[in-house]
């Protein structure tokens, strides 16, 4: 490990020798609240979790640790010469491994998009890893129209030639389903989502993902038998209300097959809301709280933009 602020950055070796990232933020109370282990997005890194991790580990008081991931071929790890490594089944043990080196166990599992699907895939493959999930804008089923627009520009983005010029592109290509946010999360943002090197945006993740998006052919198949997965543990289903690749008919399907779960809706937001505000921290936090507690009861809330 080495230090860097609030967190502590982790490197690791994959099952298959590439050289992989992830934070780790200590709980500044030491409470022995459950821990937290945050997924990010198809094209995400561990950064998006920066600020809710900040807010959940340095409460002084009931504060818990939250680890964060780049996936291979994302943030800081190493890209994967083999694009088709870029696939559910491989990222998934990469978490495994990132659990085994942490010691995590009975975990609360923060999944965005694609990090809730391997948080599905993980609670039907190593049940005892996860004590309590957060779903962020996904769910079994994933809406062709959304998974089209995200295909539509994955490894077609041109890099950015400097940092104003990367929080422009990125409110462009994201304000139609964000329009309330300000310029100044905007930047924070463009920090989140590019590498950066000498001072300038880098990209932040492999262009050859948009590779193994390009195999997909027709509609992916629904994950109901996963999802059922979670109903041992209390879960929080986080929707953005713009979503278009979470919709309110699935969420209102996964509250009747785990009665126990909570959803809340992000105003304002879309795929998949940034969990930077106020209001959907404090939703998590109060859910993770309440989770530790075993009060953990059903719920429909709505969470400011």
């Amino acid at each position: 490990m080495t230090a860097g602020g609030p967190f502590e950055d982790i490197y690791f070796t994959s099952r298959d020798g590439l050289r992989l990232h992830g934070r780790c933020y200590h709980s500044k109370s030491g409470s022995g609240a459950r821990p937290v282990l945050c997924l990010a997005g198809l094209t995400r890194n561990g950064r998006d979790f920066h600020d809710l991790a900040v807010a959940l580990s340095q409460r002084p008081s009931g504060s818990r640790t939250v680890y964060t991931l780049d996936y291979r071929g994302r943030g800081l790890s190493d890209f994967d010469p083999n694009w088709q490594n870029y696939s559910l089944s491989v990222e998934m043990l990469d978490v495994l491994d990132f659990i085994t080196l942490t010691g995590l166990h009975d975990a609360a599992l923060i999944g965005t998009s694609r990090g809730g699907l391997i948080t599905m895939l993980l609670a039907a493959a190593r049940p005892t890893a996860i004590g309590a999930a957060v779903l962020n804008d996904i769910g079994p089923v994933i809406e062709h129209d959304g998974l089209a627009r995200i295909s539509g520009y994955v490894g077609r983005v041109p890099l950015p030639y400097s940092w104003p010029d990367a929080a422009r592109m990125t409110r462009e290509l994201n304000r139609r389903q964000f329009p309330e946010i300000s310029d100044r999360v905007w930047e924070e943002v463009a920090r989140q989502w590019y590498n950066d090197k000498n001072g300038k945006p880098a990209p932040g993740y492999d262009s050859n993902l948009g590779k193994a998006l390009s195999v997909l052919d027709g509609p992916l198949p629904a994950l109901w038998p996963q999802f059922e997965a979670l109903k041992r543990v209390p879960l929080l289903i986080v929707r953005g209300e713009n979503s278009d690749i979470l919709t309110a008919a699935t969420v209102d399907e996964m509250r009747r097959r785990h009665p126990a779960s909570v959803a809340v809706t992000v105003s304002a937001q879309g795929h998949a809301p940034l969990l930077k505000d106020a209001a959907s921290i404090e939703a998590i936090r109060h859910f993770l709280t309440a989770a530790d507690a075993g009060r953990q009861r059903p719920a429909v809330a709505s969470a400011a933009g």
